[in-house]
């Protein structure tokens, strides 16, 4: 199978602008005869949704959720990233695109990155025209603050609630195309089935999670903006809900999976405090723009951090990368913080943990300020943990956060599958092996405000209006009876443990063999005990109740079943990627200081993994890397 990603000719910073000339077009009339399922309505979904309605499509949106404004993306708290240079700081267009490869450690397409860099500044606009209250500074501009992996100050943000409010925005331009008919909403329906007619996708079979009844839609394209798959992991700061049952099923129906194992440790969370745990919670990297992280210099310093002074303190990333300080990258930082708690140097029970000390910036700026920046960051951390972080420094460690991986896709976000768009998270196109801060936002709206809606119309120009097939076609009919299967060999096995039981033992696999440190032999035994446990799900589940009514305990069972064999994929591509890159740390292949070395004459490629079927060995593709605008080189961040 060869992959064409369809990237436009002609230099970098025209390839958007000569592409958008040469799509073809849908004249407005005809819109209306084109209809288009969003799956999903997070920011990447709602914003497409929204965008698509509103020139003329008829669409269907569906999310699992009671409400699209309840979508995970309202979790984001840090910002947002674009080029506007308000600061005057030297940043542009071309600074915030090299930031995003280099961050992304090589490993992503020079031509996705620069586009979306490219629109970056336009949904900054976009959203203050919707509303969304960017923090301001007095004389009424926009103001920034910075993030990991960058020299400059380009994120914009709204307190610590960015996400939210973004989503918020994308949701009032959403409700109002529902409102005026152009949009219809499906909420509390699960898509358990894709459907592929002569090639092409064509629909989909969901499940209302109220009633229990299956039912299947039809449409010219199907449009998939469902997030991504950091639940593989059971412990993760994803909401408990976010799943890659939509994705997985896409998968299984022929779209090839990219990059599956490039998965992103978040260094600024909560540390685990139990077994009892089912998820964990994220603490915005923008508290590092002042707060200062540090462990005991010496391991078992059992005094009380305000008693430990200066001199007995070790501002370990300010120490290994004076450059960038305590905004160092993600990946980077993450390891730095395993790396010291590994030498028993970590605060907290367990010694899984690190402070992050505010005591320096309080002094310096005045409570005040600091809590006009955090103030919502620094109450929820005390709520969870019960601890002042006004008065005792915050103690986090890095948690599973973001996948950079997901369905393959080209230029115009398809993916190999014809009719079949993925948005957001849930494709692999942007990030590389590693996501710099207050960038996901930034790809989420890029995708469904100003990508989607130029590249939709040059599939729909080739399909013909009205053409699309009935729900009652051979193809609808055997996806809703595999749907139907499947529930009830979930309810028929009847065994004795509990659908979360089997996710965390997944999770602990996961975490131990599949997670910060990876090596030959621990993936080898992660595709050893991933099958056994799937084989012991089939065998010993209990999922009790019925699939005709509510049932989360058969939700949980479906999306599981699906991470059972993710976990799998991401497995085996970890073990194929036999280099060290961003977040995908081989264990065996790092510098003399510890820092992931890439392999580019046998590794720069995508690797897009073919679904050959249950129990058998799925097939990798590879899409060759060039970079022509981008040296390459080690990353230093030092």
């Amino acid at each position: 199978m060869t992959l064409d990603a369809k990237i436009p000719s002609g230099p970098i910073e025209k390839k958007w602008e000569k592409h958008r000339f040469d799509m073809k077009l849908v004249n407005p009339s005809n819109k209306r005869k084109y209809k288009v399922i969003v799956v999903g309505t997070g920011l990447a979904g709602g914003a497409a949704a929204a965008s698509l309605g509103q020139l003329g499509y008829e669409v269907e949106a569906f999310c699992y959720q009671d409400s699209a404004r309840r979508a995970h993306s309202i979790a984001a708290q840090g910002g947002i990233n674009a080029a506007k240079d308000y600061q005057n700081d030297g940043d542009s267009v071309f600074r915030l695109f090299y930031d995003t490869v280099k961050g992304g450690d090589f490993r992503s397409r020079e031509a996705n990155v620069y586009r979306l860099a490219e629109v970056s500044n336009a949904i900054i606009d976009q959203c203050v025209a919707l509303g969304v209250p960017f923090a301001r500074e007095y004389s009424g501009y926009l103001a920034n603050r910075s993030f990991g992996g960058a020299q400059v100050s380009r994120t914009f943000y709204a307190r610590g609630q960015t996400g939210q409010q973004l989503l918020l925005g994308a949701y009032a331009a959403l409700s109002r195309e529902v409102a005026l008919g152009s949009v219809k909403m499906h909420p509390r329906h699960e898509m358990l089935e894709l459907v592929v007619v002569d090639g092409h996708a064509k629909g989909i079979v969901v499940r209302d999670m109220v009633t229990g009844k299956i039912t299947s839609h039809a449409a010219d394209t199907v449009l998939l903006g469902t997030g991504g798959y950091g639940n593989v992991f059971y412990l993760s700061t994803n909401a408990k809900g976010c799943n890659a049952t939509a994705i997985w099923r896409a998968h299984r129906k022929g779209a090839l999976f990219a990059n599956p194992c490039y998965t992103q440790i978040h260094p600024t969370c909560i540390p685990v405090a139990g077994e009892h745990q089912s998820k964990l919670t994220l603490m915005s990297e923008s508290l590092r723009n002042d707060g200062r992280v540090w462990v005991p210099k010496k391991g078992g310093d059992a005094r009380k951090p305000w008693e430990i002074p200066e001199d007995d303190r070790d501002y370990y990333l300010e120490r290994k990368y004076p450059s960038y300080g305590n905004l160092a990258p993600r990946d980077i930082s993450s390891r730095a913080a395993k790396q010291v708690c590994d030498e028993g140097r970590g605060v907290g029970p367990g010694g899984r943990g690190v402070y992050l000390d505010f005591s320096e910036s309080i002094g310096r700026l005045g409570k005040g300020v600091i809590e006009a920046r955090y103030g919502n960051l620094f109450e929820m951390y005390e709520r969870i943990t019960g601890e002042d972080p006004w008065k005792w420094p915050m103690r986090i460690y890095p948690a599973m956060h973001y996948v950079m991986g997901g369905l393959w896709v080209d230029y115009n976000l398809m993916s190999n599958l014809p009719g079949l768009h993925v948005l957001g998270e849930a494709n692999f196109s942007d990030h590389g092996a590693n996501r710099l801060g207050a960038s996901a936002l930034m790809q989420g709206l890029a995708d469904g405000y100003f990508v989607i809606p130029y590249t939709i119309a040059d599939y729909l120009t080739k399909v013909k209006p009205g053409a699309r097939p009935s729900v009652d076609h051979p193809a609808f009919k055997e996806a809703e009876r595999s749907v139907g299967e499947r529930t009830a060999k979930l309810l028929g096995v009847n065994g004795k443990r509990t659908v979360d039981e089997f996710h965390r033992d997944l999770g602990k696999i996961m975490w131990e063999f599949v997670g910060m440190g990876r090596n030959e032999a621990g993936l080898k035994t992660a595709l050893t005990r991933i099958p056994e446990l799937r084989e012991q799900f089939w065998k010993n589940v209990l999922v009790p109740g019925s699939g005709a009514d509510f049932n989360q305990e058969l939700e949980k069972a479906g999306r599981v079943a699906d991470f059972l064999e993710l976990g799998e994929l991401l497995a085996y591509d970890a073990l194929m990627r036999d280099e060290s890159c961003g977040a995908h740390f081989r264990e065996e292949h790092q510098t003399t200081d510890g820092e992931a070395q890439r392999n580019d004459e046998q590794y720069a490629y995508v690797a897009a993994w073919e679904f050959k079927g249950e129990g058998k060995t799925p097939e990798v593709h590879k899409e060759p890397l060039a970079f022509e605008n981008v040296h390459l080189a080690q990353r230093s961040y030092k």
